[in-house]
């Protein structure tokens, strides 16, 4: 599946759409894959799941939470870093109520994306559900703070997009359905297309700050270089392409959706870069991994 971005990178552009704003965050409201999922998927059948060491081995308490990661993802950094609290918890976990989500709500679902075909290879939520999820906690957000408080909340909080990985790497390039339908590019386009209609859909309910993020070296993936027999476990250059490619369509849209909604203010948080350096160059980074 999709890996974890590192925090700091997201941080940095939300902190730019916020100073621009010049507004305050009231609470970080994520959409998206494994990349950021709280542990959404422990509440459904699917075996994609991360509720098991060693899996939040540097968690508060050293328990595994279904974030992927060894500790906290991305949406808890920025929260924390906002002046909210450490971490954002997932929607569907039974541990939370409303008071909880009022400052912050994960819909995030790990393996999906943005086709509905995407989601269910593993049998997870599809984007469409995650936006279903967030017309219904608008309602319990009106009803435990008013009408008033509430929509001031949600014009105010962050929105967070992280997916897409999964589009290609779990569906398009394994399965013959939509390579038969689409080129690689019309299949951008395709994606493209149902991002920008998401970010109208919540537009419309009342978001107005958006960060969209675009796609890692997902050629230089641990899966994908350990299947890479043929390139000797090297990066696939063809997919570092295509979602190179594919970050500069997401970058068209988001000036595009910046002149055609009012009020609307969104971010590409374009994670390619700085991930290749880290790649290339870990030891500038830290430590080297041991052997």
């Amino acid at each position: 599946m999709a890996h974890m971005y590192t925090p700091w990178f997201f941080f940095v552009q939300l902190l730019i759409l916020v100073a621009e704003s010049r507004a305050k965050v009231p609470a970080l409201i994520v959409f998206g894959d494994s990349t950021v999922d709280a542990g959404n998927n422990n509440q459904i059948s699917t075996v994609l799941k991360s509720n098991f060491v060693p899996y939040g081995r540097d968690f508060a308490g050293g328990r595994p939470t279904g974030r992927f990661s060894n500790g906290r993802i991305p949406p808890d950094f920025i929260s924390e870093a906002f002046g909210l609290k450490p971490t954002v918890p997932a929607y569907l976990d039974p541990n939370y109520n409303i008071s909880d989500f009022a400052t912050g709500v994960n819909f995030a679902s790990a393996g999906t994306g943005y086709d509905n075909q995407t989601s269910d290879v593993l049998s997870v939520i599809p984007l469409w559900k995650e936006l279903e999820y967030y017309k219904e906690y608008q309602k319990k957000l009106r009803a435990y703070l008013g009408e008033e408080k509430a929509n001031e909340i949600l014009s105010e909080s962050l929105y967070l997009m992280s997916l897409g990985t999964n589009d290609f790497l779990e569906n398009y390039y394994i399965f013959s359905g939509r390579p038969s339908q689409y080129t690689v590019r019309q299949y951008e386009d395709f994606l493209v297309g149902i991002a920008g209609n998401f970010i109208k859909e919540i537009y419309s309910l009342g978001a107005r700050k958006v960060s969209l993020g675009g796609l890692p070296p997902m050629g230089c993936l641990p899966l994908e270089r350990t299947t890479n027999f043929f390139g000797g476990s090297e990066c696939i250059e063809r997919y570092n392409n295509v979602a190179m490619e594919f970050n500069g369509k997401l970058n068209t849209l988001v000036g595009k959706l910046n002149k055609q909604l009012p009020g609307i203010k969104v971010v590409l948080s374009n994670p390619y870069s700085i991930l290749l350096q880290i790649i290339r160059k870990p030891s500038s980074y830290g430590k080297p991994p041991l052997n």
